[in-house]
C-alpha cells in the first residue's frame, strides 16, 4: 500500500494539467471559431475601405489591407446574383489581359476560380490560383464573397498589386456557362472603378477637445443628366474669421449617390481679391464669372475609395485670418454614365479645424513642369516622357536648414497621362520616391498620404517624370491649361511651410527654337520659322518622322532649362534661373524586386465548388 501511495500526489497534479489544457484548447477553440466566423462575417471595422463598382450601386467592394501578410481581403456584396461574376484588375482598366476572380453557374452548381484573360478576350483557368476563396454567404441584403490575394504572386499571368491607382474590372454573367473557357468577357456587361488599393497603414491622430466642423457643400443640386459634369460652387467663411488649422477633412456624400459623386475638391480664392461673386453651376458654363479661376488654392481633395484625410500632429493647413481669402470654391465632380434624371445632390466636404494653433503650418508646394507650350510630346507616342525639375539651387536657397517634411502628394496630368513619378535626389543620387503611380489615370486624383514621411533638405533636387500616351491624336500636344493640352504636377504637401510654392522647370526656350531650325533644315517641307510664328504653330507644322520625334526627345534630355523658383506671390526668388543645367544623376535607385508568396506553393488549378443553391435570373 506505501508503495502504491507515493505516486498517488502525482496524478493530481497530472489531471490539473490535462484541465488546464483543456481548457486552454476549448479557448483556443473558442478563438479559432471567433476568427472562423470573423472570416465569414466580418466586422464593419475588418473592411475599412469601400467602393460602389457599379454606377447603380449593385456590387460593392469592400476591402482591408494586410502588410504583415503583404495582402488584401476582398469582400464582395452581389446585391442580385444572376448566373456569376468576374472581378478582376488590369492595367488601364481594359477587359483583355485582365487577371481575374470568378464566379459561375451552370445552371446547377456554382464554381470559384482564379483566370485571366488573354488579348482577344477569352478566358483561361489559371494554373496558380492566386484569388483564394475564404467563404461566401447569404444575407438578406444580398451574397457576400470574400477572397484574398497577395500583392505579388510571381505569376506572370497575375497583376502586381503596387501603390497608386489600381484599374477594378466587373462582368457580370447573365446567362449559366457550362465552363470557365466558354467566358469571353468582350461580350460581358460590365465596367471599371479606379480605386487606390494599397492605403497607408497610418495611425489616426487624436483631435483636440475644441475640434469645430464646417460643412462645404453643394446646395441640393440637380445632377445633369449627362456622362461627366464639373460642378462649382461658391461658398464664403464668416466676415471676421479668425486663424485656424484644418487638422482633418472626409467626403459628405448624398446617401444614394455613392456611385455618382467620383471626386470632390475645395479650393481657397486668391486673398488679392476683396470679394467673388457666388456662383452654383456647372464649371464650364459660359454664365461662370472669370473671377473663379482665381481660386486654385487645394484646400481639401477627396476621390471615390479615400477615406478622412489626417494632418500630422504637428501641423495644420491654415485658413481664416488676415492676408487670407474668405471665398472657398467647391468643385464636385459628377459621373454619370446611366445619365440618370433629377437626381439632387447635396455631397461635399467636412472640414475639421481648430482654433488651438499647432506648432507648423502646413503647406503646399508645386512640383513639374511649368505650364508653357514649349514642353510638348509628338502625337502617336505610346509612353513619351518628360521632366520637370525642382533643382539643388531653388532647394539651397528657400527651405530651411532641418528641412521640409513632404507628407502627402496629389499627382496631376491632363488626359494623355499614364504614369507620374517624383524621386528624391541629394548629390547627384537618387534616394527615395516620393510618390509614385504606375497605373495613373487622370480620372482619378486623390491626394494620398505617404507611407512614410520624406524629409527634403537644402541642396537636395525634387525630380518629377510624367509618361504620356498619344496615340489617338494627330498633332503635336503642347503644356498648357486646356484639357488637351497637357500638364505634369506634383501638389506636394508639407510642413513647416516655407516661402517656396513652385519649384517646376521648362526647356530653355533659346534651345528648342535651335530644334525648329534644324528640323528645318532636315526636312524639305517647308517649317513655319517666320519670326512672328508661336511656337505651337511651329510644333504643328513639323512632320513627325522619327529623326524629329528622336531629336525632341533627346533635346529634352539634355538641353538646359529655365527654372521657376517662385514664392506665393508668383514672384521668383532673386538670383539666376535661365540656362540651367540639367541636374546629372549618377546613381538609380534599383527597381523594387516583387517579394514572391512564401511555400506552401500555389493551389492547383481546379475551380473550387460553392454551394449557392440554384441560381436564376
Amino acid at each position: 500500500h506505501n508503495s502504491r501511495s507515493k505516486p498517488c500526489s502525482c496524478p493530481s497534479l497530472k489531471l490539473r494539467e490535462v484541465a488546464s489544457m483543456y481548457f486552454t484548447l476549448v479557448a483556443a477553440f473558442l478563438v479559432i471559431l471567433v476568427v472562423a466566423l470573423q472570416g465569414s462575417a466580418p466586422r464593419e471595422s475588418y473592411f475599412p475601405y469601400k467602393v460602389p463598382l457599379d454606377p447603380q450601386g449593385l456590387l460593392e467592394l469592400s476591402w482591408n489591407v494586410s502588410y504583415p501578410e503583404q495582402a488584401v481581403h476582398f469582400q464582395l456584396l452581389i446585391r442580385e446574383l444572376q448566373f456569376g461574376l468576374l472581378f478582376g484588375m488590369s492595367d488601364r482598366g481594359e477587359f483583355e489581359n485582365a487577371d481575374l476572380a470568378v464566379l459561375w453557374s451552370d445552371g446547377h452548381n456554382s464554381y470559384f476560380g482564379d483566370a485571366w484573360s488573354d488579348a482577344q478576350g477569352q478566358l483561361h483557368m489559371d494554373s496558380q490560383q492566386d484569388y483564394q476563396l475564404l467563404g461566401a454567404r447569404r444575407a438578406p441584403e444580398g451574397l457576400y464573397l470574400l477572397f484574398r490575394r497577395a500583392f505579388s504572386t510571381c505569376d506572370p499571368k497575375d497583376y502586381l498589386i503596387e501603390d497608386g491607382t489600381v484599374h477594378l474590372i466587373y462582368g457580370i454573367l447573365e446567362k449559366p456557362v457550362h465552363s470557365l473557357q466558354a467566358i469571353n468577357v468582350s461580350a460581358l456587361p460590365g465596367g471599371l472603378q479606379r480605386v487606390q488599393l494599397l492605403k497607408p497603414n497610418i495611425s489616426i491622430p487624436e483631435l483636440p477637445s475644441d475640434v469645430k466642423t464646417m460643412e462645404i457643400t453643394a446646395p441640393d443640386v440637380t445632377i445633369p443628366n449627362q456622362e461627366t459634369t464639373y460642378w462649382c460652387y461658391m461658398a464664403e467663411l464668416p466676415a471676421g474669421f479668425p486663424k485656424h488649422h484644418i487638422i482633418m477633412y472626409e467626403p459628405v456624400v448624398t446617401a444614394g449617390n455613392e456611385a455618382l459623386v467620383h471626386h470632390m475638391e475645395v479650393f481657397q480664392c486668391a486673398a488679392e481679391f476683396d470679394s467673388f461673386p457666388h456662383y452654383n453651376g456647372p464649371c464650364d458654363s459660359k454664365m461662370k464669372p472669370e473671377r473663379l479661376n482665381y481660386c486654385r488654392h487645394v484646400l481639401a481633395a477627396w476621390a471615390m475609395g479615400a477615406q478622412a484625410f489626417y494632418y500630422p500632429e504637428e501641423a495644420g493647413l491654415a485658413f481664416g485670418g488676415p492676408g487670407s481669402s474668405r471665398y472657398l470654391r467647391l468643385e464636385i465632380h459628377y459621373h454619370n454614365p446611366l445619365v440618370f434624371k433629377g437626381r439632387r445632390d447635396s455631397s461635399g466636404i467636412r472640414l475639421y479645424y481648430t482654433a488651438t494653433l499647432r506648432p507648423h503650418d502646413a503647406g503646399i508646394m508645386e512640383l513639374g513642369l511649368v505650364y508653357t507650350p514649349v514642353m510638348a510630346i509628338p502625337p502617336g507616342e505610346d509612353n513619351f516622357t518628360l521632366t520637370g525639375y525642382c533643382t539643388d539651387k531653388c532647394t539651397q536657397l528657400a527651405l530651411p536648414a532641418a528641412g521640409i517634411h513632404i507628407f502627402a502628394s496629389q499627382l496631376h496630368t491632363h488626359l494623355a497621362g499614364r504614369k507620374v513619378v517624383t524621386v528624391l535626389s541629394r548629390d547627384g543620387r537618387e534616394r527615395q520616391v516620393v510618390n509614385a503611380d504606375g497605373h495613373y489615370s487622370p480620372h482619378f486624383q486623390e491626394m494620398s498620404m505617404l507611407k512614410e514621411v520624406v524629409t527634403v533638405f537644402p541642396g537636395d533636387e525634387l525630380i518629377t517624370t510624367c509618361t504620356y500616351n498619344t496615340e489617338d491624336r494627330s498633332r503635336a500636344t503642347m503644356g498648357g491649361f486646356g484639357i488637351l493640352e497637357e500638364m505634369c504636377v506634383n501638389y506636394v504637401h508639407y510642413y513647416p511651410q516655407t516661402q517656396l510654392e513652385l519649384c517646376k522647370s521648362a526647356v530653355d526656350p533659346g534651345y528648342l527654337h535651335r530644334y525648329f531650325n534644324l528640323v528645318n533644315r532636315f526636312n524639305d517641307e517647308e517649317i513655319c520659322m517666320c519670326p512672328q510664328a508661336s511656337v505651337p504653330q511651329q510644333f504643328y507644322s513639323i512632320p513627325w518622322n522619327m529623326f524629329n520625334r528622336d531629336v525632341l526627345k533627346s533635346l529634352y534630355g539634355f538641353a538646359p532649362i529655365s527654372v521657376h523658383c517662385n514664392k506665393s506671390s508668383a514672384v521668383r526668388f532673386p538670383g539666376e534661373w535661365e540656362k540651367q543645367p540639367l541636374p546629372s544623376i549618377t546613381e538609380r535607385l534599383p527597381e523594387p524586386v516583387p517579394r514572391c508568396p512564401p511555400a506552401p506553393g500555389p493551389q492547383p488549378a481546379v475551380p473550387v465548388p460553392l454551394n449557392l443553391g440554384k441560381l436564376r435570373r
